[in-house]
């Protein structure tokens, strides 16, 4: 892709597109006619995901309210309690939430952290987002994931600015109170999926998640992924491939995943005949080192280093598990690896306002889209795919962990 036609791409999605939104399915669109303009056919599949419509929501101590912004899908009502400032999740710091709102250090919370703070009997949480010195006060609109609640009873939570926590812990207020009125209800969110055939009834399974946090544009985290994606199409689809390739550019991501949990879910008999899986989640900024995070056996890694090496393009390999739309593939048995460009939040930030077209550098972007080309060229040419289908016990260890089947050892 020119350098032209990436920026145009971040100008045509240069808003907020967050999960289950309008905003969301006109990006969604927007992929799908970009594919089609490059000649691949490709199709928006759709799955549910969890919505709510916000009517009321507050957040007072002793009375003087605090901005915030309620959980979508913590429920509704009003309750109310003593302050309680808890910066752990130990079992000591879990014994002195009963009957108290608890005030977090964090922006959300896992499943773990969060039964173990209803069987503490905890009456409400309060997280909080930001940075006190930064000049906005942007408060997150976040939700309380079904995977984090599980089985246990829902309480209601808030979001509110740093700045506000910390003169909350300052006054250690009598009594704070939440109160949230929301309407929930079952939306839609889309993956969209496009597919270039091989000789092979065999295939690659490249993925890149589309959607953006509440507050975020999404260019870095990761619009950048999606071009990825969409310069890959453009440099193989005139190629004689071995193995096909299929794109899927996942909805839902910044809300556990959703959209490639629903893909390997509604196509889990194809995935017997998925080789590898590629996802490409922020890439292209200005700084930063090129990662690759592979689920899949070490060989892999070693692989990625040495075609670095030969082609002077340094990539940082290593076997383990990445927060992104590999996991759900490698837990189904697909060896998958996640490449990145990670900068830090101080030079490239996400899930904030920050996150925009200025943090990219459209050479750096296209660099790491022809290294990303070559490495799925050889894998689609290959007369037999070199990966083994195997998982390591490592990664699997991790896969439990990340995925709420089993407590980390220092959790």
């Amino acid at each position: 892709m020119t350098h032209e036609a990436l920026k145009q791409l971040f100008l045509d999605t240069d808003y907020p597109h967050v999960s289950g939104t309008p905003e969301e399915l006109k990006v969604a669109e927007c992929l799908k006619s970009r594919c089609e303009a490059l000649g691949v056919q490709a199709s928006l599949e759709s799955f549910r995901v969890a919505m709510a419509e916000m009517t009321a929501c507050s957040v007072t101590a002793d009375g003087e309210e605090i901005p915030c912004k309620a959980f979508y899908g913590c429920g509704s009502g009003s309750v109310e309690g003593e302050l309680y400032y808890m910066p752990a999740l130990d079992p000591v710091s879990m014994a002195g939430a009963r009957d108290r709102i608890v005030l977090l250090d964090t922006q959300g919370i896992g499943f773990y952290g969060y039964q173990d703070l209803m069987k503490a009997g905890a009456r409400g949480i309060l997280f909080q987002y930001g940075n006190m010195y930064y000049p906005h006060a942007d408060i997150d609109q976040r939700d309380l994931r079904e995977a984090v609640v599980g089985s246990e009873r829902k309480v209601l939570c808030a979001m509110i600015h740093s700045a506000a926590a910390v003169e909350l812990v300052r006054r250690r207020p009598a009594l704070v109170r939440i109160t949230v009125e929301q309407r929930e209800y079952d939306g839609q969110s889309h993956n969209v999926v496009a597919e270039i055939p091989g000789r092979r009834d065999e295939s690659i399974t490249l993925t890149a998640h589309y959607d953006s946090t509440s507050l975020s544009h999404g260019a870095y985290d990761n619009m950048t992924g999606c071009a990825g994606l969409l310069g890959v199409m453009e440099a193989l689809k005139g190629l004689d491939l071995n193995y096909g390739l299929c794109f899927v550019f996942c909805g839902s991501e910044e809300r556990g995943l959703l959209g490639s949990k629903a893909y390997v879910r509604d196509h889990e008999a194809e995935l017997e005949k998925t080789v590898l899986n590629i996802n490409l989640d922020m890439i292209g900024s200005v700084m930063g080192k090129f990662i690759a995070r592979i689920s899949a056996e070490d060989k892999l890694a070693h692989y990625l280093t040495y075609i670095g090496a030969e082609l002077g393009f340094p990539v940082a390999a290593r076997v383990g598990v990445y927060s992104s739309d590999s996991t759900p593939f490698a837990d189904k048995g697909v060896p998958a690896v996640s490449m990145a460009r990670i900068a830090g939040g101080n030079v490239a930030p996400i899930h904030c306002r920050y996150d925009r077209m200025d943090l990219l550098s459209m050479e750096q972007l296209s660099d790491d889209i022809a290294f990303i080309t070559e490495f799925t060229r050889r894998m689609a040419q290959a007369a037999c795919c070199p990966v083994a289908r195997e998982i390591p016990e490592s990664v699997r260890k991790e896969l439990d962990e990340y995925l709420f089947r089993k407590r980390k050892a220092d959790a």
